[in-house]
């Protein structure tokens, strides 16, 4: 990688200025994609981060004061990362500096450094920006640290993942992470009207038509341009609708990772629209990790963990419903199988909800590493020799099925240990007949061992 690669041929102001004269003069190459055609040449043009570049913006404030911190701009595709980093080296009055960390090693970054310190020696700054930063592991990672820290580099990585599950902590702690939004209609919609503008062509969309193209951009600025080139390519007559322009052109592809963020936040919004009681929203949710690519057994498995530890007690049909659901699924495949899961949704969205199973588990489990090796009380314990009958085990038993409704009421617990109570059920569905059962029985238990 050459110091030309690093820089590019033109320093930042140059190169904001060419961009500008083209989109005000016309005179943009025919085959340059629409996307860099109207890439902003300020920072005022970027749609859609108001809360970062409006006026009273995160960092529209820093500039104002004169300092820019290093940064990792965290966001979807196509939501300005790139652009916003070139804009905040031309506004910051730095040298725009890009790597990619997919491309780039150990000796890309020296390279970089080395660059960067000779700029800085003639008294330029450099703005280092690092695209996919994620990508470096935590060894590149720890590279960044003193260049950043001496002020060799203004550091802008750029991710599409969790900052805090992609970089170490050591980078984290010396960055401020800019959260970017995914485009919404309005900002899609300011992007559309800057392409006719550009192009000197309004697109031929009927309004639904319109609607659906954003749609189908799904938040994602580039992919709508591209594929505002395709329907300016296509030679018809009549405005096309929104199912004319579905059968002409591809939706963009579901933001989902199975193995990353996304994967994790749909599945929490999925659990606790369950424990919300909220079937629509359940349904909503498996939907798109269904669409997603999401492999249904996972879904059958955290379903009936929810089954277990949030519906509980209050039905107990919760979890044998799950796991026929499960089995369902098994034998059908997909997409039959995919109903019985659906149901199984609404099954558990609309249940009673309990953890108190769930509850009483983790407090007997504290309690078993706290008492240690104590050993059950003699009268519950069997007596198979005459040994065992002599020095007392199983004297003083209470058979249970003969004694007064069924119900002893003598002590369970160690000797030594005082008697604690782990499981609390709730008023709700089945377990109200539960805690009846339970008071009644802690009566006759306080006036039998009386």
């Amino acid at each position: 990688m050459t110091e030309d690669d690093l820089f590019g041929a033109t320093p930042p102001s140059a190169a904001g200025a060419a961009d500008g004269a083209a989109r005000a003069g016309g005179r943009s190459a025919p085959t340059q994609p629409l996307a860099d055609r109207l890439r902003p040449a300020c920072l005022a043009d970027v749609v859609g981060q108001g809360h970062l570049l409006g006026p009273e913006g995160t960092l529209t404030l820093m500039l104002e004061r004169g300092t820019l911190p290093s940064l990792i701009l965290w966001g979807g595709p196509g939501v300005g990362k790139t652009t916003i980093a070139r804009l905040l080296a031309q506004a910051a009055g730095l040298r725009f500096m890009q790597i990619s960390a997919v491309f780039s090693g150990v000796a890309d970054l020296k390279k970089a450094f080395d660059a960067a310190r000779k700029l800085a020696a003639g008294g330029v700054g450099t703005l280092l920006f690092v695209d996919e930063i994620h990508r470096f592991n935590r060894a590149q990672q720890d590279g960044f640290l003193p260049v950043v820290e001496d002020g060799t580099v203004v550091l802008v990585g750029a991710t599409t993942e969790n900052p805090s599950f992609a970089l170490n902590s050591a980078l984290l702690s010396r960055c401020q992470v800019m959260v970017l939004n995914r485009l919404d209609d309005p900002a899609l919609e300011a992007l559309l009207v800057r392409a006719e503008e550009e192009t000197g062509h309004p697109l031929p969309l009927t309004e639904d038509g319109r609607a659906t193209l954003r749609a189908m951009a799904d938040g994602d600025g580039r992919y709508l341009l591209n594929m505002v080139e395709q329907v300016l390519s296509l030679k018809n007559t009549k405005p096309l609708d929104a199912q004319a322009l579905a059968r002409l052109l591809a939706k963009r592809a579901t933001l989902y990772d199975r193995d990353r963020e996304e994967h994790y936040n749909l599945i929490s919004a999925l659990h606790k629209s369950l424990r919300g009681s909220d079937p629509d929203a359940a349904l909503y949710w498996f939907a798109r990790m269904l669409e997603g690519g999401e492999d249904p057994r996972y879904l059958a498995r955290r379903l009936t963990r929810f089954a277990t530890e949030d519906v509980g007690m209050a039905d107990p049909n919760a979890l044998p419903l799950a796991i026929a659901a499960w089995e369902t699924y098994e034998r059908l495949g997909s997409p039959e199988g995919e109903l019985a899961l659906a149901q199984l949704v609404v099954h558990l969205a609309t249940a009673p909800k309990s953890n108190a199973a769930y509850k009483a588990y983790g407090a007997a489990r504290r309690a078993a590493k706290a008492t240690g090796s104590l050993i059950p009380p003699a009268h519950i314990l069997n007596a198979p020799t005459r040994l065992m009958q002599d020095i007392g085990y199983g004297k003083g038993y209470e058979y249970d099925h003969d004694a007064e409704e069924g119900f002893s009421g003598q002590n369970y617990f160690p000797d030594g240990m005082r008697r604690q109570t782990f499981y609390n059920p709730t008023a709700r569905g089945y377990e109200r007949e539960v805690k009846h059962r339970l008071e009644t029985w802690s009566r006759l238990r306080e006036r039998r061992q009386s």
